[in-house]
């Protein structure tokens, strides 16, 4: 992930922090499927600043896309000018929310520790820790700790009814699965909702926020304010995002999209979103962006009437990257992107970058005795046979680095070789692969 800014410019953010009413807004971009009571919440948040929550749990070393969708929702209600607590579960990461498949594997308390801090530094990039409603980061490890297994069954598993928790969809599902759920997990929603009414009683928190699915662990915690504090307590729940084509969102060939540079490349975040269907991306915009409804409205224009340009995605692609990993980091993959297909300097292209780029391309290995142009484009896949890179070449449809080769006797220098390890060589205008130099 790209460094930490401690108060943050979100790329495409208007220059207006405030919204005449944020909840229409949220419900305007698709960020509300489900609420407590609806006409109650929009009226807190139109007059007053409140104090909401979202949780994160350490599971991975790295949040994904559908936890940008709650860092993002986090942000406008900040920007709107309500006090932000961002929780990274250090207690609830050593066990994770129920999957809809099987238990969790259970990490150790020192990877646990780890990344809550990593997460911490992640999350610290999207909230402005500046201004009279700076973003306040919290662990639920600082009060679950030291209770005793005692108190909270006696001060808090009190509250909660089995009848109940096991109607929750995710417990229940895995109720009636062959896997079944062990106490371990069952209790998450306890401890969840115990998270709301601390944050309740430490800082006058009122409102919850996450994703659909975790519906019934929100409104645990509204119950459990309202039993022990004798208040009212505020939960919306954003959807779950899908593809038009039924496919998952936020997955790429089955991977999930990461927001740590390491684990998901500028580049492929770039391509990600740079491949949305004309179908999804006005929704990705409103979910993803910061751009006005004018702004949107117009790229919907785009799309309709001149989709070819792909204007909307290069728009949602430019932002989001440059969101997740700074624009300087967008503008080298957008470079490197345009030199790999002919239209920049590969020279100028820094390693890190390079690579990013070209681990999408097929690859191989080659020895510094096999680099004529023909045991080339042999190794590299191109052509599948050396009499077929020989017609290859000598129909002037072989290149390397974007230069043609001009004979069947061309042979590699190690000046092909970018940064001394990588050539790029292609067949006609779209068949591409890269070939690295081995000692």
């Amino acid at each position: 992930m790209s460094e930490n800014k401690q108060n943050p410019v979100i790329a495409g953010q208007s220059n207006d922090p405030s919204f005449e009413n944020i909840w229409q807004e949220l419900k305007w971009r698709g960020l509300v499927h489900v609420s407590t009571d609806e006409t109650e919440l929009e009226r807190a948040l139109a007059e007053e600043s409140i104090t909401y929550y979202c949780g994160f749990d350490p599971t991975a070393p790295s949040l994904h896309l559908g936890n940008l969708v709650q860092l993002l929702n986090m942000r406008r209600l900040q920007l709107a000018g309500h006090q932000p607590l961002a929780l990274v579960g250090g207690s609830t990461g050593l066990i994770g929310d129920p999957r809809q498949t099987a238990e969790r594997t259970l990490n150790t308390k020192e990877t646990v520790t780890e990344w809550v801090t990593r997460l911490q530094g992640q999350v610290s990039r999207f909230l402005s820790n500046q201004g009279p409603n700076a973003v306040r980061l919290v662990n639920n490890l600082d009060w679950t700790s030291q209770l005793s297994a005692l108190d909270f069954l006696r001060d808090v598993g009190k509250y909660f009814r089995v009848g109940t928790m096991i109607k929750k969809e995710i417990v229940s599902a895995r109720l009636n699965s062959d896997e079944g759920i062990s106490y371990t997990e069952f209790s998450y929603q306890v401890l969840q909702g115990y998270d709301f009414l601390e944050l309740n009683r430490q800082y006058g928190c009122t409102l919850q926020t996450g994703g659909s699915d975790q519906w019934g662990n929100l409104t645990s915690g509204t119950d459990l304010i309202r039993k022990v504090q004798g208040k009212s307590a505020h939960a919306y729940g954003t959807p779950l995002i899908t593809n038009s084509d039924g496919t998952k969102f936020g997955k790429s060939e089955g991977n999930a999209i990461w927001l740590d540079a390491e684990m998901c490349s500028p580049y492929a975040l770039y391509q990600f979103w740079l491949n949305t269907a004309d179908a999804d991306v006005i929704d990705r915009l409103k979910v993803f962006t910061f751009l006005t409804r004018e702004q949107i409205e117009a790229l919907a224009v785009e799309v309709a009437e001149r989709p070819f340009k792909r204007q909307a995605q290069r728009e949602l692609a430019w932002l989001v990257t440059s969101l997740v990993h700074g624009e300087d980091a967008t503008n080298k993959v957008i470079a490197a992107s345009a030199a790999v297909f002919g239209n920049g300097d590969l020279n100028e292209i820094d390693l890190p970058t390079l690579e990013s780029v070209l681990v999408e391309l097929p690859s191989a290995q080659i020895s510094a005795d096999d680099l004529g142009i023909l045991n080339v484009l042999h190794a590299s896949g191109l052509s599948e046979s050396l009499s077929a890179a020989r017609r290859t070449v000598n129909e002037g449809g072989a290149y390397v680095n974007n230069e043609k080769v001009t004979g069947i006797d061309s042979v590699l220098s190690n000046e092909d070789f970018l940064h001394g390890k990588y050539a790029i060589v292609r067949r006609g205008k779209k068949n591409m692969a890269v070939v690295e130099l081995t000692a």
